[in-house]
């Protein structure tokens, strides 16, 4: 018998005939096993790295995203894989992050780091921290009232995005609203440093024990609880803890990767009225810049000589020449400078007509030019929440020159950074040229005493 048309020869084995059968459901088993593999959280046949479900897509879809804006969209799985690889949850622990104080800053990074200590002791609940504020005639005076956490940020923006990424912590008003906690309510004070032998380390150095920081801290809670009689650690018997001022450059921001690091700053976005000021404040800027043949472009300066300053700190000359210099080399034509000391401003705004013919200007006079209406908004801002609106514009400008020791220009610079490489943004490299968009001056010799190890524990 003829074998085409799928005849069969008789002289054809029966083995030979049902192979090529075999053969095909083989491949089809193989084809179905890889596919699902590749689905599954597993490593993928044809992957060389481990894929979560779900971050590969996420990771593309932010790949190119702005993250140095300020109102940029915020990427929480870098978040979300933090606190899914937290696998010791202690209900009843909370966090109290409201130690901080000082600018913007040094208060954004002092939530920020209080919050990622709470995740990585397993807290399962935070209280919304508050802003404390400062005496806007002695800046030096830190520790006065505080005001609720929308004093800078949005509320709602923190709330949605830290939920969904840590669906294990619940956020509270406030500390009285703690499920079953003593009233009134006295937080324990905890100093993370105070849990790892540090040796002959400076006292301002960054905590090298976060690594295992978790199971130092569950030590504390298990001894203290012993040594005092207390009972044990759960929901009906909760353990407020609350961070010692001075927390807020401990940690090291590059431990949890470069995406953790350029997006968990996201969390703390300031209130939508004071970004629509800020952004209507760099629209003006940009006004301003194109009546001095600049086509909308400008740069931003920010004098650091409040009286608050530090003496060691570069004076008002040489940030002056640094700033100008920079300046002038742009080929740019009008600047914006953020700073408090108005009499000073006074004085560079001139010292920049008579060398270049660059225009100056600060928020004030700029708001005064374009928008009295919208003066009346900033001179409704308390001094630091004005200082917010400098931040947006410096952030959206096209260069920026700041000074070392600020944490202001640091952060600024820091942010503006973050436009280099997106999720994957490499560090600041300390005392150097910059990075092309930003540039700082100061001194960069002594790792402490110069305040390097900010840079190192600052998140942008």
């Amino acid at each position: 018998m003829k074998t085409k048309m799928g005849l069969i020869s008789p002289t054809m084995s029966p083995s030979l005939v049902s192979r090529p059968r075999g053969v095909l459901f083989l491949v089809c088993l193989i084809s179905l096993v890889t596919i699902w593999s590749c689905r599954l959280p597993k490593i993928c046949l044809y992957e060389s790295t481990y894929h979560s479900p779900g971050s590969s897509h996420q990771q593309s879809q932010y790949n190119n995203v702005d993250l140095s804006h300020p109102n940029s969209p915020f990427v929480s799985w870098p978040l979300q894989r933090v606190c899914r690889e937290q696998n010791n949850w202690k209900p009843g622990l909370v966090f109290i992050c409201d130690n901080n104080s000082g600018g913007i800053g040094n208060i954004r990074n002092y939530v920020l780091t209080c919050v990622r200590y709470g995740i990585e002791a397993g807290a399962t609940g935070l209280v919304l921290p508050r802003i404390r504020t400062r005496s806007e005639k002695n800046l030096a005076d830190l520790m006065l009232d505080y005001r609720p956490f929308t004093y800078f940020f949005d509320e709602d923006h923190f709330r949605s995005n830290f939920q969904k990424a840590c669906p294990h912590i619940t956020v509270y008003d406030n500390d009285e609203s703690i499920p079953n906690v003593r009233l009134p309510v006295r937080a324990e004070k905890v100093r993370p440093h105070d849990l790892g032998r540090r040796g002959g380390c400076d006292k301002r150095d960054l905590n090298k024990h976060v690594g295992v920081f978790d199971k130092s801290f569950a030590s504390y809670l298990d001894e203290t609880e012993e040594q005092f009689g207390w009972p044990q650690l759960n929901e009906m018997n909760p353990r407020p803890v609350r961070f010692p001022w001075g927390v807020q450059f401990e940690w090291p921001t590059w431990k949890d990767g470069p995406e953790f690091t350029a997006t968990f700053g996201g969390l703390l976005r300031f209130r939508e009225d004071i970004l629509a000021l800020g952004f209507r404040a760099t629209g003006y800027m940009k006004d301003f810049a194109r009546s001095h043949g600049n086509d909308r472009r400008y740069v931003g300066l920010h004098l650091r000589t409040e009286s608050d300053a530090l003496s060691r700190w570069p004076d008002f000359g040489n940030q002056t020449e640094a700033y100008l210099a920079k300046a002038e080399a742009t080929g740019i034509k009008a600047a914006y400078l953020a700073t408090g000391n108005k009499t000073e401003a006074a004085k560079l705004v001139d010292e920049a007509e008579r060398r270049s013919g660059m225009g100056v200007i600060t928020k004030h006079d700029l708001f005064a030019k374009y928008s009295k209406e919208d003066l009346s908004m900033l001179e409704a801002l308390t001094w630091d929440q004005q200082a917010l609106i400098d931040f947006i514009v410096l952030v959206e400008s096209d260069h920026f020159f700041g000074i070392s020791p600020s944490s202001f220009s640091m952060n600024v610079a820091l942010k503006r950074h973050l436009k280099t490489e997106g999720l994957h943004t490499r560090p600041w490299k300390i005392g150097g040229d910059g990075d092309g968009r930003s540039w700082l001056t100061g001194r960069f010799e002594q790792y402490w005493d110069d305040w390097l190890y900010m840079y190192e524990s600052m998140w942008p």
